[in-house]
């Protein structure tokens, strides 16, 4: 293609000279391609957010998995005392938060209970790490109570 329209042809025979021509077609197909995907800014976008979403998710998994493992942690350092009262304190919890969702099952109109529920799954889709956060949360408690006591 670096050849003006006045100079003499390189080819020396006709099959030769189709031959060049199909191969500068090759060519410029692949060109035109390549600067129409560089022009696609809403193909560029979408891949870029799937490249960020997936490492969204691994980050989030990597902390989820940290976070499990420090609520493990501190429950391994808890006294038994403490986990046995938190055990009840935890039944006692299921046992009022099932008697509520009775009564607010009873009560609360339908659209108001489809995001209830809906909230509900995210939260047992996260448990780990709600778990982990309850976990740090009582650690944190405990060292306070020490200090002050």
């Amino acid at each position: 293609m670096t050849q003006s329209p006045h100079d003499k042809p390189t080819a020396s025979s006709p099959e030769e000279l189709r031959e060049q021509v199909e191969h500068t077609r090759e060519e410029l197909g692949q060109t035109v391609e390549a600067l129409s995907a560089k022009t696609d800014v809403k193909a560029r976008a979408q891949e870029k957010a799937a490249e960020v979403k997936e490492q969204a998710a691994a980050r989030a998994g990597e902390l989820k998995a940290k976070a499990a493992d420090l609520a493990h942690q501190a429950q391994e350092k808890l006294p038994d005392p403490v986990r046995s009262k938190t055990a009840q304190a935890a039944e006692q919890a299921r046992a009022k938060a099932a008697q509520a969702g009775h009564l607010w099952e009873e009560k609360a109109p339908e659209p108001v209970r489809q995001k209830t529920s809906e909230g509900v799954r995210v939260a047992r889709d996260n448990r780990g790490v709600l778990l982990a956060a309850a976990g740090a949360v009582i650690v944190v408690w405990l060292a306070c109570r020490r200090r002050k006591g």
